[in-house]
């Protein structure tokens, strides 16, 4: 089974504000700018890169 397809798939979109998953070059983006000499100054951050889901603040009960 396959988390990214099916039912629970489709719940888990709609939790999701930008309404996708996120893609691997994005991800691999911010990466990549955090390790570049241009971040120096960063020493430690909690960087959610979730699409907006984390701000939603929805569940599973509110989704119809």
């Amino acid at each position: 089974m396959n988390p990214a397809d099916g039912d629970v798939a489709a719940a888990m979109i709609k939790m999701i504000a930008l309404g996708r998953y996120g893609q691997g070059d994005e991800v691999a983006g911010i990466v990549s700018d955090l390790a570049s000499s241009e971040t120096a100054f960063v020493t430690g951050t909690s960087l959610k890169i979730d699409g907006g889901f984390t701000a939603t603040k929805k569940v599973f009960s509110q989704l119809e």
